[in-house]
């Protein structure tokens, strides 16, 4: 097969197309079929970076949250030779996005991946943070129940200090505050705190801070965009 599976990389924030390389454009052009997170969403995303891109001329797919109906259809596409581009709702997919299972379908069937470019949530906020970038650990989303919670950022703490590594995690914005709360009630004074918040955007912000100086000051960032990172 010489056909390709393209990762398409889309935006952070949605002013931000300058953080999309030329090449992106050619790439969706010499696809057939489009698999996306959001339809609507990509399809604006689309357009915004190439106005001349024929959005109707691509065969559209949504990438449901098990992906597994998806998969027939997939291996269909790409039997009949199409190229198919993927392309999940910020930043890269198969990078704490929907893409992975799909992925994987076409590394079995012997099919190029061409990754492609682009801005990455986690790896931005890591190269900004002043953490140990050789060893980190990205965790997803931290248990919800509160003692859960605790416990885990303890294990994350601990863990840090005894491999000297960053750890990384994400919260649903609207629970931010109650997430930051907890890391600074129940993680050490000197413990490293970073939190990187609307990257990419004009109103960018990413600040690491030992846990007693975060302390000090008044904290909201209620339904933001953000991603934590923690060093003990």
């Amino acid at each position: 097969m010489k056909n390709t599976v393209y990762l398409i990389p889309s935006v952070l924030d949605e002013a931000a197309t300058n953080t999309i390389p030329l090449y992106i454009i050619d790439a969706v052009k010499n696809c057939q079929v489009i698999f996306a997170e959001n339809e609507r969403t990509t399809r604006r995303f689309l357009k915004s970076i190439c106005k001349e891109i024929v959005i109707d001329a691509f065969e559209w797919f949504t990438i449901h949250k098990t992906e597994e109906a998806q998969i027939n259809i997939f291996k269909q596409a790409l039997s009949a030779g199409k190229n198919i581009a993927i392309i999940s709702e910020a930043g890269c997919p198969g990078i704490a996005d929907p893409g992975q299972i799909l992925i994987a379908v076409a590394q079995e069937m012997g099919v190029t991946v061409k990754p492609l470019v682009g801005p990455s949530s986690i790896l931005l906020a890591l190269m900004a943070s002043g953490m140990n970038g050789q060893s980190f650990e990205f965790l997803g989303y931290l248990p919800i129940d509160n003692n859960d919670r605790i416990r885990k950022i303890k294990e994350l703490e601990q863990s840090s200090k005894k491999n000297n590594s960053t750890k990384i995690f994400i919260e649903t914005p609207y629970r931010n505050n109650q997430l930051i709360e907890t890391v600074l009630k129940n993680c050490l004074p000197a413990t490293r705190f970073c939190i990187a918040s609307q990257l990419t955007a004009a109103n960018e912000y990413v600040q690491t801070k030992k846990i007693q100086d975060w302390k000090k000051q008044t904290i909201d960032f209620h339904k933001k965009p953000v991603i934590f990172l923690l060093s003990a």
